[in-house]
């Protein structure tokens, strides 16, 4: 069959789009393949197990990160605790329920808050908390975090909510059920997913801070036994060794940086799996 000119056009179009796309993806993930491998590279040789389980000790006694490893996981879990739910409750209030003014008001400042630089959020944190408690705590740091992560999982929820079929929600509004029933029982398992992989993407933002965390959480070289004291985090260790004048906590830096990608990718995959699709 021969094909008009407008076809053939449409169709060469078509394939150059699509090479465009496919060099762009390619050129994408490169960048972040030889990042990964220098950090790999730079970091590798000084990682051992009881770089993973010690704590920093002296230039030349060695030392390790274990108690950044540690505080990093408490921070991340409070900052999740606060800002998940917050951040998935505003996004349904925004997608189902608000509605006028209100809403619009509510959504602007979801949107101010995505734009803030996190040393604001940082500085706030330290004004409202840490001023007031007269020391630093791992409370203060995961509100910080948090106060990061609610805006990013609430724009995130709210269009990954707008994606669902509005004949589900019909659907079930035809059976009887209630619109609470229908927004927790239907709308929300079909968005799931994209839920998920938003409150990640929040995750691995916060995980990457460093300026909040300075002001709020501050550090620490031991292991921490309460939540209302400095506690050490990954980001905090790796700057602190990163601009210091030691070429062995300079491979330290490295090697902590190699473990902090390690944890956000390991993250990452295993929320991607348990979310994916069953069909």
């Amino acid at each position: 069959m021969k094909l008009s000119r407008s076809d053939r056009t449409r169709r060469m179009t078509s394939a150059v789009m699509t090479s465009l796309t496919a060099l762009c993806t390619v050129a994408a993930v490169s960048v972040l393949a030889i990042i990964l491998i220098y950090i790999a590279q730079r970091g590798i040789s000084s990682l051992s197990f009881h770089f993973l389980i010690e704590t920093p000790k002296p230039v030349g006694e060695g030392g390790g990160i274990g108690n950044a490893i540690v505080g990093s996981a408490l921070l991340l879990a409070l900052s999740c605790v606060i800002g998940i739910p917050a951040g998935i409750s505003t996004g349904v209030y925004l997608s189902e329920v608000g509605r006028g003014w209100f809403a619009s008001t509510v959504r602007f400042f979801v949107d101010t808050l995505t734009g803030i630089p996190s040393i604001v959020t940082g500085v706030f944190v330290y004004a409202v908390i840490v001023l007031r408690m007269k020391h630093f705590s791992a409370y203060a740091g995961g509100a910080a975090l948090a106060l990061i992560m609610i805006p990013i999982v609430a724009r995130t929820t709210e269009e990954m909510i707008k994606l669902v079929p509005h004949s589900l929600r019909e659907g079930a509004l035809a059976l009887g059920a209630p619109q609470w029933r229908v927004t927790l029982g239907v709308v929300l398992p079909a968005a799931a997913a994209g839920i998920a992989t938003g409150a990640m993407l929040a995750v691995a933002r916060v995980s990457g801070e460093t300026a909040p965390l300075l002001f709020t959480a501050f550090g620490s070289r031991f292991f921490p036994s309460r939540l209302d004291e400095p506690i050490a985090s990954l980001t905090v260790q790796i700057y602190n060794y990163a601009i210091s004048p030691y070429d062995e906590w300079h491979a330290q830096a490295w090697a902590a940086t190699l473990v902090l990608m390690t944890l956000i990718l390991g993250i990452n995959v295993t929320v991607r799996f348990f979310t994916r699709k069953k069909f």
